[in-house]
């Protein structure tokens, strides 16, 4: 038996099966996934094993992670709600659908941890949340899902009633970013910027004012105004950011997005 089962070869379930070999051996892991072509290239790329099936791939791991999306849930739960047993410990990283929830589907003797991971875990740059019942886990089971996890990701523990908040701060996010990047490169070339070298600029930036809020631990607001020079070029476009409605928009997409997690079931 090995000890790692992705169920999901999407987006995210690539990412922590890449970022897992980190720490892992390829031994260590197998997967599935509905597309056998895709399993075909993966195995290539990565030399991990898969399963046709994923009963096949949940009744060979003592770890399996349900990374599909929240509406394939029912089916791949109906496919292996019969081989896990209370031995075996089950992650899903669906928003939305809580621990009683999946207990429900899967049978209430089954153990369950949930998290919520993002992508850039492909680079093991990522940021996962975690809930689970600590009565229900060793501290060796604890350790290995926090060594997987941390493979890919930085992990704090959080109760299970903030883990959509969880998905609005750090699952999701990534997006909005990543429209941020875009947006601000093309404002400067539109004032003749290569657009290489636009993107370069914005996305280094990003990833620098980033690491300062992490490092340094100063609120970021206090970090803003240390780029502001009075009447200068920072605080006129701030400025505009605000008339504009910057910060009303990303709490509005936070909403959105909170929303829509509380409803999937």
């Amino acid at each position: 038996m090995s000890k790692i089962g992705f169920i999901g070869m999407g987006n995210m379930g690539y990412a922590m099966l890449k970022g897992s070999l980190n720490t892992f051996s390829k031994e260590d892991i197998t997967f599935t996934d509905v597309n056998q072509e895709q399993c075909k290239k993966i195995m290539e790329e990565t030399g991990v094993h898969y399963f046709s099936s994923n009963a096949e791939c949940a009744n060979n791991n003592k770890y399996i992670i349900l990374a599909v999306k929240p509406q394939y849930y029912e089916t791949v739960i109906k496919n292996i709600k019969y081989v896990i047993t209370n031995e075996q410990i089950v992650i899903s990283i669906a928003p939305g659908i809580t621990i009683d929830e999946l207990n429900i589907k899967l049978g209430t003797d089954k153990r369950i941890i949930r998290v919520m991971p993002n992508t850039p875990a492909l680079l093991g740059m990522g940021m996962t949340g975690i809930t689970y019942d600590k009565g229900l886990f060793s501290q060796e089971e604890i350790e290995t899902v926090y060594q997987l996890l941390q493979s890919f990701s930085k992990v704090e523990y959080v109760e299970e009633r903030l883990m959509s908040a969880v998905t609005c701060a750090s699952g999701s996010s990534p997006a909005y970013v990543y429209m941020f990047i875009e947006a601000l490169a093309d404002s400067a070339v539109k004032y003749g910027l290569p657009r290489d070298k636009a993107y370069e600029f914005v996305a280094q930036t990003v990833k620098g004012a980033a690491e300062m809020v992490l490092v340094t631990k100063e609120h970021p607001a206090k970090l803003k105004d240390q780029v502001c020079s009075p009447g200068g070029t920072t605080i006129a476009g701030v400025a505009a950011l605000e008339e504009y409605g910057f910060r009303n928009a990303i709490i509005k997409a936070t909403d959105a997005c909170y929303e829509k997690a509380e409803k999937i079931k």
